[in-house]
């Protein structure tokens, strides 16, 4: 995935000044860094090695990759990482340091999302860091510049329709976070600024609750919101205690730095509060889902994890036109599970409800209503009517923080030209999520255990609490 604000990896290629590719290894929301003179810097390696040098595995991925790509994979090797466990999400433009030039290239790491900044790798000398180690850390600013130049946006958010809402929602927590971090660092807090970046945050993505509840979370732990830590603490089994800690950090000190610092804090915490749910609710769905044949659609982390490690006897993944991120679904599901996987049209859900092995329906959710009403990807509310005629039941697998406060949401629409492009003057309807009735929901399967209509209305007035940041 290019983000359009940073440039296209292929011009890269032709770009011969660039002399190293800066492997940014993400995990969760570390990232993988070398120690070995006491300070963090990022990976790299040189981009003319010559392919017959390399494993034949690199050889076959380099031929591909674009150099920068294929460089940072042999970073990441040489740290002992599998280079079928990476995804490549982007590459930044080059930056030079003194008489050599970098090219940074990020990458999604596979593994364990809720060990966050800490974990082993093969060399001896790498580490699992937060990014702003980086910048307050590092010996030379370089390697914050490289990070920066792939680190997550507004604008990435906004235009990523591959991942699910809780991947976005920790993306939305970086870029809070990395913000704060620079204005402590440079010693120039602007609390306007952290303000306005939480709104801007808030409106990329309107539809998913999880963002909005989890940036308000940071934001209000951060203007000394106690009474957000104290519920949250209750949720968690004080697992937001550490959220508290961090909102403390400015008590007395309502400075614009203290504060600045408060949201760096309170943004890290609530990223690895944020990793632990998503994991505890797929465990939760995993255990739920043991042994069953299952049938899901669109792309939701969290029900991905939960299969994964899960033991379905067999699963069918609808499409989910017209991104289609469906397809990936199934490849990754297949190269993961001792099952057989089935890829479907949308427009045969209800065929293959009706005439296949298929004990549940399992889906993520961009949002939660109140009344329990469910938010999801387009096609989520066919299927939930056909497996009602079915007598299938329906799971919804997510945080607790995708229970929103609103009695509506803003339901997003994608681009007309993915529905048709023709010359012929048609309206095109194209809805990205639609709304499913809660009767038709058997549970909402969260790291609180499932949640009835009840516990969804509580935990939705928990979460009109962390809007106190804007008083």
């Amino acid at each position: 995935m290019t983000d359009p604000e940073r440039g296209s990896p292929e011009a890269f290629v032709l770009e011969r000044m660039t002399d190293y590719a800066a492997a940014v290894l993400r995990r969760g929301s570390a990232v993988l860094v070398r120690c070995d003179d006491g300070a963090p810097r990022l990976p790299s390696a040189p981009l003319e090695d010559a392919a017959d040098e390399r494993p034949d595995a690199e050889a076959e991925s380099d031929a591909t990759d674009s150099e920068p790509i294929a460089a940072a994979r042999r970073a990441a090797s040489a740290l002992g990482l599998d280079p079928n466990t990476l995804e490549h999400v982007r590459t930044g433009s080059p930056i030079r340091d003194g008489e050599e030039s970098y090219a940074p290239v990020l990458f999604d790491v596979a593994g364990d999302g809720a060990a966050t900044t800490d974990g082993a790798a093969t060399a001896d000398d790498a580490e699992w860091v937060a990014p702003t180690a980086l910048l307050h850390e590092s010996a030379s600013p370089s390697e914050w510049y490289r990070y920066q130049r792939v680190a997550p946006t507004v604008r990435s958010i906004t235009a990523d329709g591959e991942h699910g809402a809780a991947y976005l929602s920790v993306r939305a927590l970086e870029v809070l976070r990395d913000r704060a971090a620079l204005q402590v660092s440079e010693g120039d807090p602007d609390l306007d600024e952290l303000t306005d970046l939480g709104d801007r945050l808030l409106s990329a993505r309107p539809s998913m609750a999880v963002l909005e509840n989890r940036v308000n979370r940071v934001l209000a732990a951060a203007a000394g919101g106690d009474d957000v830590a104290e519920s949250d603490a209750a949720a968690m089994d004080g697992d937001a205690a550490a959220m508290d800690g961090d909102a403390a950090a400015m008590d007395g000190d309502a400075t614009a730095e203290g504060v600045a610092f408060a949201v760096e804090a309170a943004a890290d915490a609530g990223i690895d509060r944020a990793l632990r749910a998503d994991a505890d609710a797929a465990a939760a769905a995993a255990e739920l889902l043991d042994g069953m044949s299952v049938l899901t659609l669109s792309r939701s982390g969290t029900v991905l994890d939960a299969l994964e490690s899960a033991s379905p006897r067999s699963v069918h993944v609808a499409e989910s036109r017209p991104a289609r991120e469906g397809i990936g679904v199934a490849e990754e599901l297949a190269a993961a599970l001792d099952a057989p996987v089935t890829v479907l049209a949308d427009a045969a859900v209800a065929h293959a409800l009706a005439t296949e092995d298929v004990d549940a329906v399992v889906v993520g959710a961009d949002a939660v209503l109140p009344d329990g009403r469910v938010v999801n990807k387009t096609g989520t509310r066919a299927a939930a009517l056909a497996a009602a005629r079915e007598g299938i039941p329906v799971y919804v697998v997510a945080a607790s923080d995708k229970v929103t406060r609103r009695e509506t949401v803003n339901l997003e629409t994608g681009d007309a030209t993915a529905i048709y492009d023709g010359d012929v003057g048609i309206d095109v309807l194209n809805p990205t999520f639609d709304v499913t009735p809660g009767e038709l929901i058997e549970a909402v399967v969260t790291e609180r255990g499932r949640l009835d209509g009840e516990d969804v209305a509580a935990v939705a007035e928990e979460h009109a609490a962390l809007t106190s940041w804007r008083e």
